[in-house]
């Protein structure tokens, strides 16, 4: 049985089959698109220091035939055979790649996979959608890498540019000219036009009529689908702008004159004298100043409670000027169900989305409306697992039809919304987030730190995490040279490659070269992988 892969998930070759002889295949489609699908063999930098183990349709094999592109079949857009023990020790990663050839993007695409077939029989496939990718036009979908042995990535993902851009991004060269492919016979171990038995490397094999437009394998798995209309643009790539809606002028009410002046045919507004023009609106949050008199300073500079000179006498302290000094820190809705209230403070609305929500005990600050408070047990287990890694979170779950208001120690709060994918964040960073999300601790390994061993959370599937920090966070791209102190970073992307770099000496004070922390985060990954670090040190 097929394990299947979500995005960021790894394996040992040597756990799903014993064989090497592997058979990949790929499906991708649009409609009114066309894609090219590539292998890129790599060396240990990641680079493509031998341009001819690029595997595309100009180049169908290796030197050795290690890695070959055997074309469509068997429901596959395109496919490979890989032999791991042939390909030579200089080339430590294969990259499977799929890239536009013209117009469009990758969010126009269908459901689609890459997976794995050994013996004739699929041992893992891993899963897409286009409503995983916005404006890109190309993808990263898998990873055989060595690392002692053989692993497979799924990866998923996006890649701004295409071919070219794809290619020099591995150090590769684009020719000016590219001869054009020679005709070359279909390998010996192919499927033969009539119905036979599988090829030793564990091709799927195809029915028996060859004159069918897109045989379904004989060992189940299904058809080529017809590719599906273009989806729409998902909602969730556009980014959630909450900002204070412009202020309106409030209507004149319809009241006798004040201080038994005649009755005028429009009322005059807070300050102004009958009669005469209107003064120019306040800016937005500002008190508006009394007729004849200048703008007032920001808010916050004015003692409260004061009345500004000039201000007629007799009227209330808790007029128009009152409202417009609070009108900055009125509760913002945005129709969302995770609202941001200012950098301190989460609003989400229960009434939004049918699974409750989990949130740090103790961050509720105020609610409206019925809700329910109830412990989230992490059960015997769960306590083990936290209290030995350190990942142990006391969680309520909130339900009901109401909003909540969450917030903790003045850290600043960011939403950050998973769709399929996954993020990796300390317990301690987390303030609530979706009971639909998936989470788990997961282990960082690393041989110079005592213990061998670094832990976090990674959340995974559908819905909102609201990650904490102390200060304004930045995100940097992940790059074979991008290192972070294991005290300061709050998260990075689940595909991302950590190695824990140790600095221990007999030692204490810095010396020449060395950054003055013990442990350092190295961090690894295909473009479109980030890290968040905080301006701050736990």
């Amino acid at each position: 049985m097929a394990r299947e892969f979500q995005r960021g998930h790894k394996a040992k070759i040597s756990d799903l089959t014993a064989g090497t002889d592997l058979y990949v295949g790929v499906q991708i489609a649009a409609p009114g698109l066309t894609f090219d699908i590539s292998c890129f063999g790599l060396d240990a930098n990641e680079q493509l220091s031998d341009d001819r183990y690029f595997i595309f349709f100009n180049q169908p094999k290796s030197p050795e035939e290690s890695i070959q592109l055997l074309g469509a079949q068997s429901g596959d857009t395109e496919s490979f055979r890989v032999t791991l023990d042939r390909i030579p020790a200089a080339i430590q990663k294969l990259s499977f790649t799929a890239t536009l050839d013209g117009a469009g993007q990758m969010s126009q695409i269908g459901p689609g996979y890459i997976r794995i077939v050994a013996g004739g029989e699929e041992v893992v496939r891993y899963s897409f959608t286009g409503s995983e990718f916005t404006t890109e036009r190309a993808v990263m979908l898998g990873d055989f890498y060595l690392k002692d042995v053989w692993r497979f990535a799924a990866v998923g993902q996006g890649f701004d540019g295409g071919l070219e851009a794809l290619l020099k991004n591995f150090g590769g060269e684009v020719a000016e000219e590219e001869a054009p492919p020679a005709p070359a016979a279909a390998p010996g171990f192919a499927p033969p036009a009539q119905a036979a038995a599988p090829p030793a490397f564990g091709a799927p094999p195809a029915p028996a009529a060859p004159q069918a437009p897109q045989p379904a394998p004989s060992f189940g798995a299904p058809s080529a689908p017809t590719p599906p209309p273009a989806p729409q643009q998902p909602v969730h790539t556009a980014p959630t702008i909450a900002a204070p809606l412009a202020p309106q002028a409030p209507a004149a009410p319809q009241v006798p004159s004040p201080y038994g002046q005649p009755q005028q045919p429009q009322q005059p507004q807070f300050g102004q004298v009958p009669g005469q023009a209107a003064p120019p609106a306040a800016p937005f949050g500002q008190q508006a100043p009394p007729y004849g008199q200048p703008a007032p300073a920001p808010y916050g500079q004015q003692p409260p409670g004061s009345m500004p000179p000039g201000a007629p006498q007799g009227v209330p302290a808790t007029g128009a000027g009152l409202q417009a000094a609070l009108q900055p820190y009125k509760e913002t809705a945005t129709g969302q169900r995770w609202t941001p209230q200012n950098q301190q403070l989460m609003r989400v609305d229960l009434t939004m989305g049918g699974a409750g929500v989990l949130a740090r005990q103790g961050s509720m600050v105020m609610y409206q409306g019925k809700v329910d408070f109830g412990y989230k047990s992490a059960g015997f287990v769960g306590r083990a697992v936290g209290n030995a890694t350190g990942q142990e979170m006391q969680l309520m779950r909130c339900t009901g039809r109401g909003q909540v208001f969450l917030a903790e120690e003045g850290s600043h709060l960011h939403p950050i919304e998973l769709q399929g994918d996954g993020i990796c964040v300390s317990a301690e960073g987390v303030l609530a987030f979706d009971e639909s999300l998936q989470y788990e601790v997961r282990r960082v390994e690393g041989h110079g730190i005592p213990g061998g061993a670094l832990f976090t959370m990674l959340f995974q599937g559908t819905g909102t995490v609201v990650v904490k920090t102390h200060g304004t966070p930045v995100v940097l791209p992940v790059t074979p040279t991008t290192f972070a102190d294991c005290n300061a970073v709050v998260a990075w992307s689940a595909a991302s490659q950590v190695i824990v770099s140790s600095q221990v000496r007999l030692r204490r004070n810095a010396y020449p070269g060395h950054s003055g922390e013990t442990v350092n985060l190295q961090f690894r990954g295909a473009p479109g992988n980030f890290i968040v670090v905080q301006p701050y040190e736990v």
